[in-house]
Protein backbone atom coordinates (compact mmCIF):
# COMPACT_ATOMS: atom_id res chain seq x y z
CA UNK A 1 0.00 0.00 0.00
CA UNK A 2 1.89 3.08 -1.24
CA UNK A 3 0.51 6.02 0.03
CA UNK A 4 2.56 8.93 -1.94
CA UNK A 5 0.12 9.86 -4.40
CA UNK A 6 -2.70 9.94 -2.35
CA UNK A 7 -3.99 13.40 -1.37
CA UNK A 8 -4.46 14.52 2.68
CA UNK A 9 -7.70 16.61 1.33
CA UNK A 10 -9.19 15.49 -1.84
CA UNK A 11 -11.94 18.23 -1.90
CA UNK A 12 -12.84 21.13 0.04
CA UNK A 13 -13.63 20.06 3.48
CA UNK A 14 -12.82 16.41 3.45
CA UNK A 15 -9.74 14.29 4.23
CA UNK A 16 -8.27 10.85 3.25
CA UNK A 17 -8.22 9.39 6.91
CA UNK A 18 -6.39 5.34 6.70
CA UNK A 19 -7.37 3.69 9.66
CA UNK A 20 -4.77 2.29 11.47
CA UNK A 21 -6.62 0.65 14.76
CA UNK A 22 -11.09 -0.25 14.50
CA UNK A 23 -12.75 0.94 17.39
CA UNK A 24 -12.81 -1.40 19.98
CA UNK A 25 -9.24 -2.41 20.01
CA UNK A 26 -6.49 -2.66 22.16
CA UNK A 27 -4.34 -3.61 19.55
CA UNK A 28 -2.26 -0.63 18.26
CA UNK A 29 -1.20 -1.36 14.59
CA UNK A 30 0.91 1.38 12.72
CA UNK A 31 1.43 1.93 9.08
CA UNK A 32 4.93 1.02 8.32
CA UNK A 33 6.36 3.07 5.16
CA UNK A 34 9.03 1.57 4.39
CA UNK A 35 7.66 -2.21 3.88
CA UNK A 36 4.01 -0.38 2.99
CA UNK A 37 1.93 -2.17 5.46
CA UNK A 38 0.67 -2.37 8.66
CA UNK A 39 2.54 -3.43 11.67
CA UNK A 40 1.31 -4.41 15.36
CA UNK A 41 3.25 -2.24 17.20
CA UNK A 42 1.91 -2.89 20.50
CA UNK A 43 -1.02 -4.27 22.87
CA UNK A 44 -2.30 -2.08 25.06
CA UNK A 45 -1.33 -3.48 28.70
CA UNK A 46 -4.60 -1.76 30.10
CA UNK A 47 -8.41 -2.15 29.58
CA UNK A 48 -8.89 1.04 27.42
CA UNK A 49 -9.73 0.28 24.30
CA UNK A 50 -10.19 3.02 21.19
CA UNK A 51 -13.26 4.62 21.35
CA UNK A 52 -13.55 5.62 17.60
CA UNK A 53 -11.39 4.17 14.63
CA UNK A 54 -7.98 6.11 14.76
CA UNK A 55 -5.69 6.48 11.98
CA UNK A 56 -3.82 9.64 10.10
CA UNK A 57 -4.10 11.52 7.45
CA UNK A 58 -1.37 10.58 4.99
CA UNK A 59 1.04 12.85 3.17
CA UNK A 60 1.18 14.66 6.36
CA UNK A 61 3.79 15.87 8.94
CA UNK A 62 2.74 16.87 12.59
CA UNK A 63 4.99 18.08 14.64
CA UNK A 64 5.51 15.20 16.75
CA UNK A 65 7.34 13.91 13.51
CA UNK A 66 4.21 11.16 12.46
CA UNK A 67 1.60 12.14 9.93
CA UNK A 68 -1.54 14.25 11.27
CA UNK A 69 -3.77 11.64 14.06
CA UNK A 70 -7.37 11.55 12.92
CA UNK A 71 -10.48 10.03 14.48
CA UNK A 72 -13.66 8.71 12.78
CA UNK A 73 -16.76 8.43 14.25
CA UNK A 74 -18.20 5.32 12.80
CA UNK A 75 -21.76 3.07 13.95
CA UNK A 76 -19.92 -0.44 13.05
CA UNK A 77 -15.45 -0.40 13.20
CA UNK A 78 -13.71 -0.88 9.93
CA UNK A 79 -10.49 -2.72 10.04
CA UNK A 80 -6.72 -1.81 9.74
CA UNK A 81 -5.88 -0.19 5.66
CA UNK A 82 -9.39 0.96 5.09
CA UNK A 83 -9.26 4.54 3.59
CA UNK A 84 -12.30 6.68 4.58
CA UNK A 85 -12.85 9.74 2.99
CA UNK A 86 -13.85 12.09 5.97
CA UNK A 87 -15.17 15.70 7.17
CA UNK A 88 -13.45 17.25 9.70
CA UNK A 89 -15.79 18.91 12.71
CA UNK A 90 -13.34 19.57 15.28
CA UNK A 91 -9.94 18.94 17.06
CA UNK A 92 -8.44 17.90 20.55
CA UNK A 93 -5.70 19.86 21.69
CA UNK A 94 -3.29 17.32 23.45
CA UNK A 95 0.29 17.54 24.35
CA UNK A 96 2.35 14.41 24.96
CA UNK A 97 5.69 14.67 26.67
CA UNK A 98 5.62 18.42 25.84
CA UNK A 99 5.41 18.22 22.50
CA UNK A 100 1.75 19.12 20.52
CA UNK A 101 -0.36 16.15 19.20
CA UNK A 102 -3.41 17.26 18.19
CA UNK A 103 -6.18 14.82 17.34
CA UNK A 104 -8.52 16.06 14.46
CA UNK A 105 -12.10 14.37 15.12
CA UNK A 106 -14.09 13.36 12.11
CA UNK A 107 -17.23 11.69 10.62
CA UNK A 108 -17.46 9.51 7.78
CA UNK A 109 -18.07 11.45 3.97
CA UNK A 110 -20.04 8.23 3.21
CA UNK A 111 -22.32 7.79 6.15
CA UNK A 112 -25.88 9.52 5.05
CA UNK A 113 -27.07 9.35 8.75
CA UNK A 114 -24.04 11.66 9.65
CA UNK A 115 -24.40 14.20 6.83
CA UNK A 116 -25.86 16.49 8.98
CA UNK A 117 -22.97 16.98 11.09
CA UNK A 118 -21.14 19.70 10.80
CA UNK A 119 -19.61 20.76 14.28
CA UNK A 120 -17.92 19.44 17.57
CA UNK A 121 -21.10 20.94 19.31
CA UNK A 122 -23.48 18.29 17.52
CA UNK A 123 -21.25 15.73 19.45
CA UNK A 124 -22.10 14.83 23.11
CA UNK A 125 -19.91 15.73 25.70
CA UNK A 126 -19.48 12.66 27.13
CA UNK A 127 -18.24 10.83 23.76
CA UNK A 128 -15.67 13.57 23.87
CA UNK A 129 -14.77 12.86 26.89
CA UNK A 130 -14.39 9.54 26.34
CA UNK A 131 -11.67 10.37 24.02
CA UNK A 132 -9.80 12.66 25.91
CA UNK A 133 -10.14 9.97 28.89
CA UNK A 134 -8.97 7.01 26.38
CA UNK A 135 -5.79 9.16 25.86
CA UNK A 136 -5.17 10.14 29.01
CA UNK A 137 -5.01 6.85 30.70
CA UNK A 138 -3.42 5.03 27.93
CA UNK A 139 -0.46 7.43 27.28
CA UNK A 140 -0.31 8.14 30.82
CA UNK A 141 0.19 4.26 31.87
CA UNK A 142 2.90 4.08 29.00
CA UNK A 143 4.50 6.51 31.26
CA UNK A 144 3.87 9.57 29.38
CA UNK A 145 2.79 13.26 30.54
CA UNK A 146 -0.38 14.20 28.58
CA UNK A 147 -1.89 17.61 28.61
CA UNK A 148 -4.97 17.82 27.48
CA UNK A 149 -6.16 21.88 26.89
CA UNK A 150 -9.91 20.46 25.54
CA UNK A 151 -12.20 20.27 22.36
CA UNK A 152 -11.92 23.30 19.70
CA UNK A 153 -14.67 23.52 16.37
CA UNK A 154 -14.15 22.90 13.06
CA UNK A 155 -12.24 26.39 12.81
CA UNK A 156 -9.35 25.33 13.98
CA UNK A 157 -8.79 22.39 12.18
CA UNK A 158 -8.08 23.60 8.48
CA UNK A 159 -4.99 25.68 10.29
CA UNK A 160 -3.35 22.63 11.61
CA UNK A 161 -4.47 20.39 8.66
CA UNK A 162 -2.58 22.94 6.58
CA UNK A 163 0.60 23.35 8.71
CA UNK A 164 0.92 19.42 8.33
CA UNK A 165 0.30 19.17 4.66
CA UNK A 166 2.82 21.89 4.43
CA UNK A 167 5.77 20.59 6.57
CA UNK A 168 5.15 16.93 4.94
CA UNK A 169 5.69 18.95 1.51
CA UNK A 170 8.84 20.57 2.73
CA UNK A 171 10.04 17.44 4.25
CA UNK A 172 9.78 15.30 0.65
CA UNK A 173 11.28 18.65 -0.80
CA UNK A 174 14.28 17.56 1.23
CA UNK A 175 14.82 14.20 1.77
Amino acid sequence: MDLRDLSPSPSPGLVNLLVEIPAGSRNKYEYCPSSKVMVLDRVLHSSVRYPFDYGFIPNTLAKDGSPLDALVIMAEPTFAGCLIRARPIGLLDLEDNGTYDGKILCVPAADPRQDGIRSIRQIASSQLEDVAEFFRTSRSLEGHRISIAGWRDLDAVGVLLNQCIQAAAVDDAEG
